[in-house]
């Protein structure tokens, strides 16, 4: 069995793979890398076949979301290791090494991710995970570098390596013995949340998450779906409920469901007043696509394990302008 292997899900990301993968590569060398493509039409394929023949494919037979692509996979992938990259990463030298260090050292720990920076101002966090997530009192996700739309100067306030609610599925580092035995993605997520999830659910098992702030990623964001997608919005507001739905202890859903649901309406009447009707209509569908599918979700639930932090995170944001992980 390989150690550590690096699969990239890639869908319809040639230039990415053209622009990030040698980094890859060239860094990598702890490990095996294959490339996972989500039945791409943009000819990524004939692209590595040409370029990269010596770098493993898999070939999937259609586009299943990220949460059913790697699903999909990892069943073809023999490792100790799982490092779930995105194609739009760019890795520093010596990136794994303090991950996969820190990962033999430490059997209660099942994942762990990088420092993530913004790959188009080096100095900044990136909003897929910074230096680790953490939710809020109603599940609302943040992070040690970015909280909502505030991006922090990276100057080493958080270097210290820290548990964390959940690693970011843009570098998720992760025994592959952890990830079957919570039985992997939610294929309903399709994308977006599904690594908080997973997080979620690998520490109702008993198992711990780490930020491993000594090993460097620069991600691009926005890869697939940009920020300014009704589609992207949907799948948040969609899974954001369906998450905490899942995975929220009983006692604390049934009064901070009321509340999360009552905070998404006035997410959407915001949007509405910024002249966004479609992110607007997107949130309202999201809520009534959960609201159809409520007994399925339901019945995914298992162990619930309280991970949740003792306030909110938009009401420290937006009403006491805290905007800062350090000054939460």
């Amino acid at each position: 069995m390989t150690k550590v292997s690096v699969v990239i899900l890639n869908y319809n990301g040639r230039e990415y793979l053209e622009q990030f993968l040698p980094s890859v590569i060239q860094n990598s060398s702890e490990a095996e890398i294959i490339v996972a493509d989500n039945a791409s039409i943009d000819n990524s394929v004939e692209f590595l076949k040409a370029n990269f023949p010596e770098i493993k494919r898999i070939e999937l037979a259609e586009n299943f979301g990220f949460a059913g692509g790697y699903n999909e996979a990892l069943k073809q992938v023999e490792a100790e290791y799982y490092v779930l990259l995105n194609s739009d990463v760019e890795v520093s030298s010596g990136w794994l090494v303090p991950v996969i260090e820190f990962l033999d050292q430490n059997e209660s720990y099942s994942a762990c991710q990088p420092k993530i920076l913004d790959f188009n101002k080096k100095d900044h966090f990136e909003y897929a995970g910074a230096c680790g997530g953490f939710l809020d009192l109603f599940g609302y996700p943040f992070c040690r570098g970015r909280i909502f739309n505030t991006l922090e100067r990276d100057e080493g306030q958080y270097d210290n390596p820290i548990d964390i609610n959940w690693a970011s599925g843009a570098c998720l580092i992760i025994r592959s013995k952890a990830f079957f035995e919570v039985g992997g993605f939610d294929i309903d997520f399709f994308a977006h949340m599904e690594e908080i999830d997973l997080c979620w659910r690998i520490q109702s098992n008993g198992s711990r998450i780490k930020s491993i702030p000594s090993s460097v990623i620069y991600h691009v964001g926005g890869g697939t779906l940009s920020k300014s997608s009704p589609f992207k919005t949907y799948l948040n507001f969609r899974n954001g409920l369906s998450l905490i739905i899942k995975n929220m202890p009983l006692s604390a859903l049934v009064w901070k469901l009321p509340i999360r649901i009552l905070l998404d309406w006035i997410a959407a009447i915001k949007f509405l007043l910024d002249g966004g009707p479609k992110h607007c209509f997107s949130v309202l569908k999201a809520h009534g696509k959960v609201l159809v599918t409520l007994i399925k979700t339901l019945s995914k639930r298992k162990t619930a394990l309280r991970i949740t932090r003792p306030y909110s995170i938009v009401y420290r944001y937006f009403l006491k302008k805290e905007n800062r992980f350090a000054d939460l």
